[in-house]
């Protein structure tokens, strides 16, 4: 057997094992990696992500161009050892470790460039934690309609691209939030080709304080099921919260979700509107497993 050190950490309750590979010589195939996040049988995560250096695997020569100062590149798996393109609590976890770990040194001031699947990502240390600007996003799909286990008839949604694919879909009221069943995937109609992470949206009451929009919000993430918290899912959730509210929106915004609560700020650049997601990220142990 191989002995392979990790550590765990989290953000807002979304978990992650975390593995250095700087040389990119480690393989783990998917059946490995949902072993090692399985609660049961693993370690137990929402997601493993391999810390490697940008120039030792394929996909980070394309972060090397974009950025050259994106030195190392976040290798994120969902839990059933899918590859996924992004992850908004990964990327901030993936920072903690990089400083925590003494890999990278970031001052206060300094950005720090993480590549990903989903492009360079930008981060900044703040009071609660990491900040990460997640780039451009888009509108997509409004005409999926989306069922889910406990909800009396399928709602239409809105989807949203930040990297990663999403569809957001509001509800009237937290009765009826927390009365969905997410164990079970919601059935999209229709499919989409990538598959999507969907979240379930209710406004707080009032939406807006002092210039500031509240929603609250439960996701189920493709290849995880429920989870306590999805960055990117967040970040898409305020998004097409903003969209519906329409003019005068605020663009920023408080998303609560079973495992705390982030921060998302949208704001204007020169290549178009990017979004940013703040919060905790925290490293809670170390260990080795045996592959």
């Amino acid at each position: 057997m191989t002995s392979i050190a990790f550590t765990k950490g989290q953000g807002t309750g979304n978990d992650f094992v975390l593995v250095l590979d700087a040389e990119g010589e480690l393989k783990l195939s998917a059946s490995q990696i949902s072993r090692i996040c399985d609660r049961h049988f693993g370690i137990g995560a929402d997601g493993l992500i391999r810390v490697v250096k940008s120039a030792n695997l394929e996909a980070g020569a394309a972060s090397l161009a974009e950025e050259p100062r994106a030195e190392w590149f976040m290798d994120y798996y969902n839990a059933d050892g899918s590859i996924a393109e992004m992850c908004g609590n990964g990327v901030r976890v993936f920072a903690r470790y990089l400083t925590e770990k003494g890999l990278v040194q970031l001052d206060d001031g300094q950005t720090l460039a993480v590549g990903t699947r989903a492009g360079v990502k930008d981060l900044t240390r703040n009071r609660a934690g990491f900040a990460v600007d997640l780039g451009r996003w888009r509108l997509t799909d409004s005409d999926v309609l989306v069922h889910a286990k406990n909800l009396n008839t399928a709602r239409p949604s809105q989807g949203i691209n930040v990297g990663n694919p999403h569809v957001v879909v509001a509800l009237a009221s937290l009765d009826e939030l927390a009365a969905l069943d997410l164990s079970v995937a919601p059935d999209l109609n229709p499919a989409q080709p990538a598959g999507a992470n969907v979240e379930f949206v209710v406004p707080a009451d009032p939406m807006v304080h002092e210039g500031v929009g509240s929603i609250n919000m439960r996701v189920h993430e493709r290849g995880s099921g429920e989870t306590l918290s999805c960055g990117t899912g967040i970040v898409a959730a305020a998004l097409a919260t903003r969209h519906w509210a329409g003019q005068g929106a605020p663009n920023t915004w408080q998303v609560t979700v079973a495992g705390g609560t982030l921060g998302v700020r949208m704001f204007a650049t020169e290549d178009g509107e990017h979004v940013g997601l703040s919060g905790a990220a925290e490293l809670v142990f170390d260990g080795v497993f045996e592959l």
